[in-house]
């Protein structure tokens, strides 16, 4: 399993068009094969920081998320309206109190 934590803060007046970005990404990965990924999107309470937990059964399908058109739109739009650098985690799985993937 290949898991990802993507944490992002954006310019205030962006918040709201992020959160309709990511709908429509999300709307579209419905349409895939959901067996082989989990993806989750957390907001913080200082209202502009976005956690993204992702998690692919292989490489496969996160590179086919990767390029969907609107995961594409998204990360365009996060990336002019960020206030620094996203930290990008790449995380090891040890364990889950239920099947994951």
């Amino acid at each position: 399993m290949i898991a990802v934590k993507v944490t992002y803060t954006i310019n205030e007046g962006h918040v709201s068009v992020n959160k309709q970005l990511i709908e429509a990404f999300l709307q579209d990965f419905k349409t895939l094969d959901n067996s082989r990924f989990l993806y989750t999107i957390f907001q913080k309470n200082d209202g502009g920081t976005f956690v993204h937990l992702s998690q692919y059964q292989d490489k496969a399908i996160q590179e086919e998320l990767l390029q969907v058109p609107s995961f594409l739109q998204f990360q365009q739009e996060r990336d002019k309206n960020l206030t620094g650098e996203p930290q990008i985690e790449v995380l090891n799985y040890i364990a889950a109190s239920r099947e994951v993937l």
